[in-house]
Parts: C-alpha cells; structure tokens; sequence
C-alpha cells in the first residue's frame, strides 16, 4: 500500500507502507492444477471420427467385431465404440492405432488419408493433446455380396 507525505518543499513524494497484502491463489485460474485425459476418451474420440469417414465399413478385426456383436446384443451391453482403437496418451500428446475394414472399391489409401485427418482433427480439437502419429492397419476388405455377420447369440432358458 501506498500513501503520499508532503516534503518541506510543499511537494509528493511517495511513501511505502510496511502492511503486506495477501493474494490468494497464484496466477490465472486455468493455470492452477492438472487435467488428465484417460486413454479411454481418447480411444472413443478416435473410434468416432473413424467411424464417420466415407469407405470405413467396421472398425477392429474379425475376432473383434463377432465379440463385439454378441456384447452389442446382450442388455446393457451396449455398442463399443472403442473396438478396433488404441491409444496411447501421455501429459501433451497421443499415439494412436486404428483397425480398420474398408468396403470394396475403394481406395484405401484415400480412406487412410481421410481417417487420419478426420481423427488428428477431432482428438486434437477436443483433448487438446498433439496427435504425433496414427497408424492405420487395415484387416479386411467388406465385398458387396457379403452378409453381415450376425453371430449366433446363446440362448437362455
């Protein structure tokens, strides 16, 4: 705190007071504290966007995908949007790997390239973190003629 005094000269001259203020806190509040994003949210920010590019029939492999669509069918189960995507999430960025099946015809590097933009986007936007790298693995290739596959569920009685 300070107060001004009158010198014999008739002017100002500052004096500082021996008070202390106290300041709460230190800095801007957004700075104050961690946050800490789950590999989890990653993986279903990741699986989304995957999933909305044109060409990208399914997501993890054949095994994956039959496990999947039982667990999809038992109530509560609920769809994973996580299947077929792992990443790997440290405090500024991510890595991530993707399984992809693509329909027939066409080209996968072009689905590649569209998921990879698709997934650096929303992971970027929404977390925050630097995507350094997205791997893309493609297992399968859906033919036209092809059923989906409806694995049959065990009943009970």
């Amino acid at each position: 705190m300070t107060e001004m005094t009158t010198t014999p000269e008739g002017g100002h001259e500052p004096q500082v007071s021996t008070h202390k203020t106290t300041r709460r806190g230190g800095g801007d509040p957004a700075t104050r504290g961690r946050t800490t994003i789950a590999d989890g949210v990653v993986e279903k920010i990741a699986g989304l966007a995957a999933r909305d590019v044109l060409g990208v029939h399914a997501m993890g492999s054949g095994l994956a995908r039959t496990f999947g669509a039982v667990r999809d069918r038992v109530p509560g189960g609920g769809k994973s949007v996580t299947r077929g995507v792992k990443a790997e999430v440290g405090e500024v960025q991510t890595a991530l790997d993707l399984e992809i099946v693509v329909d027939y015809g066409v080209a996968i590097s072009d689905v590649a390239h569209a998921v990879r933009e698709n997934v650096i986007a929303a992971v970027e936007r929404m977390t925050g973190l630097e995507v350094v790298e997205v791997n893309i693995a493609v297992s399968d290739v859906r033919l036209p003629e092809e059923e989906e596959e409806e694995p049959e569920v065990p009943r009970i009685q």
